[in-house]
């Protein structure tokens, strides 16, 4: 433990998160309960991308990565070699639903259509009876864990398009489809509201129910991960999300809850 001044007031104990912006909202939330719980613990929350978050704990700069994919077998290898064993703690599921401007009047959508989109063999939105405009493909850039799960869950291996415009963040996903009417991209369920419309995939609409019960085609696990099994702050931290409490929260900031 070391003693952390923050604005003039001392804490005994400081923790870093960082990684995930899908799981980032999870994370501030209840980094902010947490502390209110424990008046002595400064918690520090950013999201960097999943990539990111876990090389910072490999390096030790951050005591929790955050992730929205698995780590992969040579961040696991990178970690051995440094004395550092990545250890998953499973937080919450999400559903990543693509979403495009409310103007488009198209309310359904296939895997395989979504994939000739972003493939770039679908160019135009009139080959679904929408304006006969060129699709504006927004995707997200590799170190993202959502990218990692679209392209597994939905490209199949196929590369994205080479004139897709790559968006560093969730919340800047949802901006740029807001702001483009011609535009489709893809994020965490917790970050949908009003400024984009949500399309169904194989005539499924993505809910905590189809989330939950695999039927929404492109949903996955949420991580935290840690240096071997955590133990004092870092490991109450943990406990404490994994709680009805936390679990609570995971629900509050609209994303869906282990149980």
């Amino acid at each position: 433990f070391f003693v952390c001044s923050f604005m003039g007031f001392s804490y005994a104990v400081a923790l870093r998160i960082d990684g995930s912006t899908t799981v980032l909202p999870i994370a501030q939330k209840a980094a902010e309960v947490f502390m209110k719980k424990n008046p002595d613990v400064r918690i520090y929350v950013s999201g960097s991308g999943s990539g990111t978050g876990i090389k910072a704990l490999i390096d030790g700069t951050t005591n929790i990565a955050t992730s929205s994919r698995e780590a992969k077998d040579r961040e696991i290898a990178s970690g051995k070699e440094k004395g550092v064993t990545l250890t998953a703690h499973k937080v919450a599921l999400d559903g990543i639903v693509p979403v495009v401007h409310p103007s488009i009047k198209i309310n359904n959508i296939t895997l395989e259509q979504l994939r000739d989109i972003y493939n770039g063999k679908i160019k135009t939105w009139k080959e679904f009876g929408g304006p006969d405009r060129p699709i504006a493909v927004i995707s997200r850039d590799t170190s993202s864990g959502t990218y990692e799960v679209w392209e597994e869950k939905v490209l199949k291996g196929d590369k994205v398009r080479p004139d897709a415009l790559l968006v560093a963040s969730n919340g800047q996903a949802v901006q740029t489809v807001a702001q483009n009417r011609y535009a489709i991209g893809y994020i965490g369920i917790g970050y949908v509201d009003k400024s984009v419309k949500v399309i169904k995939v194989n005539g499924k609409t993505a809910s905590a129910e189809t989330v939950r019960d695999s039927s929404w085609p492109i949903a996955r696990p949420l991580f935290m991960y840690t240096n071997g099994k955590p133990a004092g702050t870092i490991g109450k931290f943990i406990d404490f999300v994994l709680s009805k409490e936390g679990q609570k929260i995971v629900n509050e900031v609209k994303y869906v809850s282990l149980k």
